[in-house]
């Protein structure tokens, strides 16, 4: 790519953002070139130290693995308890995001997504928040795991998750 950005990431979820590019494009920002780049949160001490920790924890041995069982682990949950509650869901995740969709088959597109049951997701979501878990509040937004999420989170989420998914 000609130009990398980077967001809230990289200040461990603080306001902050980062890009970067060839040797070329770089040199056109000040001091070496004539663009001005600036912003109120350059350089913010807080997100940077927040990012350097962030960055330090996913450089241990085994952090991506466990991104991806612990996500693995809700997914698959979700999906079992849906298909035992008789309701007809897909998803996956990619290491710490996932998604899923109440419908049948897979989702590859977005005209398949269209297929899904916005209504019941809003139920679904509703029963959740009703319970303490907060999801992203459409089946079209992706949701995230992370290194602070234990088994036991987990296993709350599914419980409120077979208890919303009897009553849909």
């Amino acid at each position: 790519p000609d130009l990398t950005t980077l967001g809230k990431i990289i200040g461990g979820g603080l306001p902050v953002g980062a890009y970067g590019g060839s040797k070329e494009i770089m040199s056109m920002v000040a001091p070496a070139g004539p663009m001005y780049q600036a912003g109120t949160l350059s350089g913010n001490p807080l997100a940077m130290t927040a990012g350097i920790k962030t960055l330090e924890l996913l450089q241990k041995p085994g952090t991506y693995e466990e991104l991806d069982r612990i996500t693995k682990k809700l997914i698959g949950g979700l999906l079992a308890i849906a298909k035992e509650k008789g309701h007809a869901a897909c998803g996956g995740n990619i290491s710490a995001m996932f998604g899923m969709f109440f419908t049948a088959g897979s989702v590859q597109s977005y005209e398949d997504s269209k297929k899904s049951d916005l209504s019941k997701f809003s139920k679904y979501h509703r029963g959740m928040l009703e319970r303490g878990i907060y999801l992203a509040p459409s089946q079209f937004e992706a949701g995230f795991t992370s290194l602070a999420h234990t088994d036991a989170d987990i296993d709350k989420t599914l419980t409120a998750a077979r208890e919303v998914m009897s009553e849909l």
